[in-house]
């Protein structure tokens, strides 16, 4: 039967308490990252889902510690293989909750994979193999980390489509649309000229690529309709278009 003193008697127990308090900090250090870019599975579900993992495991390595009456003849046979197959598979469920296709691309695949890998890290925590979650947390890091870093380097990604019309004898030119994306932080790809005389407008569609696909696209807007020539404008983002 608990009672206070055997509950602070229990602190001092390394063999739970660090494998624990080790889950807790590996989940905040991945789930701060996920945080931070504005994933759906941030920083307490990280937390949880180490902290649980290591819970349950550190639950049916400790069975010779349960204070349970059997009835009389029962075997009990004991495999530790079982639990770290049944926590995975549990959070594979809630990793598939955060995966979702928009358009032409598929969201979320990165955040489920850190979820089974927080997993994975308090299942280790909860072994008692600190070392080797500790070096597994940091590696996870660096990756994350170098991800996001490569990103910035790597060319950016087209995100929007947009289409122009002006005036046929109007000097507005892809150069000029390039020049206004350009100054909202796009980079403008080869243009497509659609001239009809019959509307009297020249007609401008281009791929704008950016390295962030969250786009504030009424300020955008705003800045090409500010030209005088600019008669007609429509900006599709690319994930909102079917495959």
């Amino acid at each position: 039967m608990m009672t206070f003193d055997s509950l602070v008697a229990a602190i001092p127990d390394a063999d739970a308490v660090l494998p624990l308090l080790g889950s807790v900090v590996a989940g905040a250090l991945i789930g701060a990252d996920r945080e931070v870019l504005g994933k759906p599975a941030g920083l307490r579900t990280h937390i949880l889902v180490c902290f649980a993992s290591a819970l349950m495991t550190l639950l049916g390595l400790r069975m010779g510690e349960w204070t349970v009456a059997f009835p009389e003849g029962t075997q009990i046979v004991s495999d530790m293989a079982r639990m770290p197959h049944a926590i995975l598979t549990g959070v594979g469920f809630l990793g598939a909750g955060v995966i979702f296709r928009s358009g032409r691309s598929v969201h979320g695949l990165t955040t489920a994979a850190s979820l089974w890998l927080t997993a994975s890290l308090g299942i280790v925590f909860g072994a008692g193999l600190l070392e080797l979650a500790a070096i597994a947390t940091a590696i996870a890091l660096v990756v994350l980390v170098f991800h996001r870093a490569l990103r910035r380097i790597s060319p950016p990604e087209p995100v929007l489509r947009i289409r122009v019309a002006v005036d046929a004898d109007s000097p507005f030119d892809s150069a000029r649309l390039a020049a206004i994306l350009a100054s909202g932080g796009l980079r403008a790809g080869s243009p497509s000229v659609d001239q009809a005389r019959a509307s009297g407008l020249r007609r401008y569609t281009v791929l704008a690529s950016a390295h962030e696909r969250r786009l504030d696209v009424e300020s955008l807007a705003r800045m090409i309709r500010d030209d005088a020539a600019v008669q007609e404008l429509a900006i599709t983002p690319l994930e909102n278009e079917s495959a």
